[in-house]
């Protein structure tokens, strides 16, 4: 399957033929206002940044996208595996400052409309979840934790419909290059997935982990059809010039956001 995100200025954009309402995208680290580092499109107001950088980001972002901030929603990820169930009550959270709204939450989903759910990564996996035909949009945030905690899985318990309404994007994140030791593999092969599908062992306590696989692994054992889920060639640990990479640029580094959203 070609490669479905297709860059735009300061972020790539998620065609499919199947989308007519939902908006899904992730931003890219070029062409910002950002310090860090110099010229940058930094999306989080949780690092060393202006504020008014990032608040012009989101300006930026927001016209190109076709929603304003204030129906924008931003929780607290803190790389554990709880979710929650946003609405159009909830717009506007932590987008214009960080509040305790949403604080300590990896996955949000929703079914309202003019909502985008948003979130930060710099080589965490984003996970887009959506069904056209349930008006159904979700986010999650999967990094090693994440993955381990099976958050994907515990998104799948608030789809109220046939998995085979449902579509999943497994976006921009770290590659192969990502390395784990012995006792975080130890923790992987206890899942009910293949280790050997994505782990790949190189020396002594070194084995690289594709996590994107392993979330996409976990999906289809729940029964999610492997045709529905799309998986991104783009990696975040391998191209500085298009993203940020936490692991490469040891955390000097600024954040992209995944967005997803519907009108209807």
């Amino acid at each position: 399957m070609s490669e479905q995100f297709v860059k735009h200025p300061h972020y790539l954009n998620y065609e499919a033929e199947d989308l007519k309402n939902i908006t899904l995208g992730f931003t890219t680290r070029d062409g910002g206002y950002s310090l860090y580092p110099e010229h940058s499109f930094n999306m989080a107001r949780y690092i060393d940044d202006d504020q008014d950088n990032v608040t012009r980001h989101q300006e930026i972002l927001a016209e190109a996208i076709g929603y304003p901030r204030n129906e924008w929603i931003f929780p607290i990820q803190t790389h554990e595996d709880k979710i929650a169930h946003v609405t159009q009550e909830h717009q506007g959270a932590n987008i214009d400052q960080l509040s305790d709204q949403l604080h300590g939450i990896d996955g949000l989903f929703s079914y309202d409309s003019n909502v985008l759910l948003t979130m930060c990564y710099a080589d965490c996996v984003p996970v887009y979840f959506y069904s056209e035909k349930h008006h159904f949009i979700g986010l999650a945030h999967a990094g090693w934790r994440g993955t381990y905690s099976q958050i994907v899985v515990k998104m799948l318990n608030h789809v109220d419909f046939d998995y085979k309404d449902l579509k999943v994007v497994i976006g921009p994140s770290t590659s192969m290059s990502y390395e784990i030791n012995d006792d975080i593999k130890s923790k992987f092969e206890t899942l009910p997935i293949d280790s050997t599908q994505y782990i790949e062992t190189r020396d002594k306590d070194r084995h690289g982990i594709d996590l994107k696989r392993a979330n996409a692994l976990l999906l289809e054992d729940k029964g999610v059809p492997k045709e529905n889920i799309y998986i991104t060639d783009y990696a975040t640990s391998e191209d500085l010039s298009m993203f940020f990479s936490y692991r490469i640029e040891k955390g000097q580094t600024g954040r992209m956001m995944g967005f997803i959203g519907q009108k209807y």
